[in-house]
């Protein structure tokens, strides 16, 4: 199982995350790359190499010539619905967003629709959103734990005046994430590392156990003499063989099909790990269908929640379940028809299945015309030549 475990003795920000991310292995090309599919203008990233407390790391900013930046929720939602960004990172993305507006929308007493961003609806706010969903992706953790969090204290400028730190957003983001007591009079956690967290993270806790394998460190802007401004993580490997789920049911003899296919794709983007439907036949001999969702203890109650509120259950039984997965991993590779990435299932070390990934198929099928499963066999084929599978 691939683990990540983020050390943020400092706080986090995006661009810190981010940053850590690329020392870590990220690719930075490929993230610009991907990055282009935006739909922005006016910013350029820069990415080198800085020290904080003698310790060595990378430093990600975004450059912008925006002044006074300010975007409503629903102008973020309609650039990221537009740019040709991939289906996981919009999606993701979109949440965050979606995240921050209930925050700010519980603030100021007002709808989520309503809300309008201002240092979070600057230029490179958005691209190190968009950059962590992208790194995220790419990294492809299994499960990810996380440090208690310092925010800092004292007061910052923003665009509604001085506001305390945590600011009252960020704070909001920050509901059932333990915190860690901090001197520092800085805003060490910012709304957008706020969002990380509440987006990625599985479990608050210390390190697990784990095999360490990778370890990236994110430079902050700000030299403090209390401690080095740097946010770490760490990529690694546990060979524990299970993980304690939780499974939530519930019977519905009173919900349509169209209601059904909604409340699913809602489960699966609030995080559930799987979502499935059972026929069954209730009293009275009336069909019905039983709806099983497969989730962490983290996730419990948000998606207890989401069910009563989609659903037409009035009641939901719930009970522990221990998971084995086999490791995985995905490697890219090139076929004759282009890059394909390819996921391997290993026992033992030992590869022992294989799969290419079907939206990277998709697109290759529709840009060449060729039949799906055409470019499917010959990615597999690819993958059998190249891999000890």
């Amino acid at each position: 199982m691939r683990l990540l475990y983020i050390d943020c003795p400092s706080g986090i920000s995006g661009d810190m995350f981010v940053a850590a991310l690329i020392d870590a292995g990220l690719e930075a090309e490929r993230l610009k790359k991907e990055l282009r599919k935006l739909p922005l203008k006016g910013y350029r990233i820069e990415i080198k190499r800085e020290s904080r407390h003698a310790i060595e790391g990378t430093r990600f900013r975004v450059r912008t010539t925006e002044k006074h930046p300010h975007r409503r929720f629903r102008d973020i939602r309609r650039l990221l619905e537009e740019s040709g960004l991939n289906r996981d990172v919009k999606q993701k993305s979109l949440e965050m967003f979606t995240l921050l507006a209930e925050a700010e929308a519980r603030v100021h007493g007002i709808e989520p629709e309503d809300v309008e961003f201002h240092e979070v609806g600057a230029v490179d706010s958005i691209v190190d959103i968009v950059a962590v969903s992208i790194g995220m992706k790419e990294l492809c953790a299994d499960r990810v734990y996380c440090s208690k969090v310092p925010t800092g204290a004292g007061w910052v400028d923003t665009m509604h005046g001085p506001l305390p730190i945590p600011t009252p957003a960020t704070l909001e983001l920050l509901k059932g994430i333990p915190l860690a007591p901090t001197t520092v009079e800085k805003e060490l956690t910012t709304p957008t590392g706020a969002l990380i967290l509440k987006t990625f993270v599985d479990e608050f806790s210390s390190m697990p156990e784990m095999t360490p394998e990778e370890t990236g460190y994110g430079i902050g802007g700000w030299r403090l003499k209390e401690i080095p401004n740097i946010l770490r993580i760490i990529k690694g490997r546990t060979r524990r063989q299970t993980e304690r789920l939780l499974v939530i049911e519930t019977n519905m003899d009173d919900a349509t099909p169209q209601l059904c296919g909604y409340l699913m794709e809602r489960l699966l983007e609030e995080g559930a790990l799987d979502v499935f439907f059972t026929p069954v036949v209730m009293k009275k001999h009336r069909p019905a269908t039983v709806l099983t969702v497969l989730t962490d203890e983290a996730r419990k109650d948000h998606i207890m929640k989401l069910v009563f509120l989609e659903s037409t259950s009035i009641g939901l039984r719930y009970y522990p379940v221990e998971r084995r997965c086999l490791e995985r991993k995905t490697e890219r590779l090139k076929t004759p028809y282009g890059e394909v990435r390819v996921k391997m299932a290993l026992l033992d070390g030992k590869c022992i299945n294989i799969q290419p990934e079907y939206e990277d198929c998709k697109k290759i099928a529709t840009r060449k015309a060729l039949p799906l499963k055409v470019v499917m066999e010959e990615a597999r084929r690819t993958a059998l030549s190249k891999l000890r599978c």
